[in-house]
């Protein structure tokens, strides 16, 4: 039984591998900023879930939660980082915040995630540290430049980690989906190829973790795909991704 941390754990793709791993047998701590969704989860589950709100683009926040996991179980044995956001450019007015909305979210909170990770990870059996990348990372698309950015930097990170934490016996696994149909994606103006429920998406990532593969991407025609057109000349990639160009929709007003 692992002692698992479980970020972006309230919807979608994180709720689903949450409830993946507590059918494990493992125990969770959940974060995400949706206390009650998290709360359900531990209604559930019982005394296999420790629940642990908080934003964490905040580093006092993340820290009080790692301050919380060494109270309650004295170290950790595998950590997902899960959480993030995706928004995507409107080149005709274009928007610096975009950028660094994403960063903040998709990459410096797992940045202080990992800070407070590690040391927990090193007091753990056979340390595993999993971060959720994305496939686009593979291929520009249209208006994915700040999403693309901000998930390209991360896996950089995480496959830089991985040979400096080898020496310490932690494995890091880069977790590299397609389209998984969320409550975040279904908001979405376009085809979504290949996209798959977020129960089936977490169970493929689940049944894979024992194995501590370097990389789990999916679906694997999609994948294929995506590394067969990065080989294609520049040119030849960008007649392509201009058909795929269309405008920003409006955001509706709230």
């Amino acid at each position: 039984m692992k002692r698992i941390w479980l970020t972006g754990a309230s919807s979608g793709l994180g709720a689903e591998l949450a409830r993946e791993l507590l059918r494990g047998g493992h125990r969770v701590a959940v974060s995400a900023r949706n206390r009650s969704a998290l709360q359900t989860l531990a209604n559930i589950w019982g005394a296999q879930v420790l629940v642990l709100p908080g934003d964490l683009r905040d580093a006092a926040q993340v820290r009080q939660i790692g301050q919380q996991i060494e109270h309650a179980w004295g170290g950790l044995d595998q950590v997902v980082l899960n959480a993030g956001t995706c928004e995507y450019i409107d080149s005709e007015q274009f928007d610096a915040g975009v950028i660094e909305r994403l960063v903040a979210s998709n990459l410096l909170a797992t940045s202080h995630c990992i800070e407070v990770a590690l040391p927990l990870l090193r007091r753990g059996q056979q340390p595993h540290l999993v971060g959720v990348a994305s496939s686009v990372t593979l291929l520009p698309l249209p208006r994915a430049g700040a999403y693309g950015a901000s998930k390209a930097a991360l896996r950089y990170l995480l496959e830089s980690l991985r040979i400096d934490l080898a020496r310490e016996g932690i494995d890091v696994t880069l977790v590299s989906p397609g389209f998984v149909d969320t409550p975040l994606t279904r908001q979405n103006d376009f085809p979504m190829p290949m996209c798959w429920p977020a129960a089936k998406a977490a169970q493929h990532i689940a049944t894979r973790l024992d194995r501590r593969p370097y990389e789990i991407a999916f679906p694997a025609p999609f994948i294929f795909g995506l590394r067969l057109a990065a080989l294609l000349p520049k040119r030849v990639q960008l007649m392509l991704a201009k058909r795929m160009s269309r405008p920003l929709r409006e955001a509706p007003q709230r």
